[in-house]
């Protein structure tokens, strides 16, 4: 970019944009699952996956929001210069280098539904609904504040709460294309 500008994707964006890949394959799975009856039966593969489903979205809604708070707390205000990814270009970007590993979770849940009916599925879509309300209380936070977080896009490698990201960029309410939370906005 010219004149010291970079380019900025939103946090909740990002957190979002590995939402509904984890979370339709992740029922899919578990309804393709459910129809194996597996080694430990239907009724006690749904249990554990349903136990599974619902300690997996907590783990992942948690994991790490203690760092994207401080980011949050420590946050600059981003210069004139800066660019501000759109958010397809941000959910684009996401899932295109992780489709391996997307695709590889959805075989592995498929996969364990030959133990555990519909279990694997189950603990996939947690983790889609544990991204989802990590960008909804992102999103929150955003609006309790009435700005937009904002992170460099060369510092995205670990994710938006990651070691190289030293701190987040802010902007007014009504910069991006993004709702607070990483939705898409509503014209």
């Amino acid at each position: 970019m010219g004149r010291g500008g970079q380019a900025l994707a939103r946090v909740a964006v990002v957190v979002r944009a590995g939402a509904a890949p984890l979370w339709w394959p992740g029922l899919l799975a578990a309804g393709v699952g459910a129809l194996v009856p597996g080694l430990t039966g239907r009724r006690i593969g749904l249990l554990a996956g349903a136990a599974l489903f619902l300690v997996t979205a907590a783990a992942v809604a948690l994991v790490r929001y203690g760092r994207y708070t401080r980011l949050a707390d420590g946050a600059v205000r981003a210069a004139r210069a800066d660019f501000l990814q759109d958010r397809a270009v941000t959910v684009r970007t996401w899932r295109r280098s992780r489709r391996w590993w997307l695709l590889l979770a959805f075989l592995a849940a498929l996969g364990s539904s030959f133990v555990l009916p519909g279990a694997g599925g189950l603990c996939l879509a947690g983790a889609g609904a544990g991204l989802w309300l990590k960008a909804v209380r992102l999103g929150r936070r955003e609006s309790a504040r009435e700005v937009l977080l904002w992170v460099p896009v060369d510092r995205l490698a670990k994710g938006p709460a990651g070691r190289p990201v030293e701190a987040y960029r802010i902007t007014g309410i009504a910069a991006g294309d993004a709702a607070p939370g990483g939705a898409r906005r509503r014209r």
